[in-house]
């Protein structure tokens, strides 16, 4: 069995955060539910976060300045903006997909996830291939 995708998933609004956390945990993945950005740098810092699902209008740290954070520590980490309020998002934001909450069907935010993930992890078959020279190469 492969191992479940960890996603961290920000939403000030607990009742949306609990609605997404359970549609993600059905679908297969581990998800870290945190209510402020400022908690949620901190846990993505602990480290094994393969995805971020970040709310646009959070008080402090906005959802754009939390994934601006997350990707000067790690840039290859895929990021998904949220937004109720903004139908579309024109400023500049590191995030990879936006998707303004109500606009879109869960299927289309499980896919876009899913794409994400697999752009992340790179193509599967040309990986498999056994190394040559008999030497392993080291894990980074």
């Amino acid at each position: 069995m492969k191992p479940k995708r960890t996603i961290l998933c920000v939403d000030n609004n607990e009742q949306q955060l609990s609605i997404r956390k359970v549609m993600l945990q059905t679908r297969g993945y581990r998800v870290v539910a945190c209510t402020g950005s400022h908690e949620a740098l901190e846990v993505f810092r602990k480290g094994g976060i393969d995805l971020v699902l970040a709310d646009l209008l959070m008080p402090g740290l906005d959802g754009a300045k939390l994934i601006e954070e997350i990707k000067a520590l790690s840039p290859q980490t895929p990021a998904i903006l949220l937004s109720a309020k903004v139908k579309t998002y024109d400023h500049d934001t590191r995030a990879d997909i936006f998707l303004p909450k109500g606009m879109y069907a869960p299927v289309e935010l499980l896919e876009r996830i899913r794409m994400l993930m697999v752009r992340k992890r790179g193509p599967k078959r040309t990986t498999a291939r056994a190394p040559h020279s008999g030497s392993h190469p080291t894990a980074a």
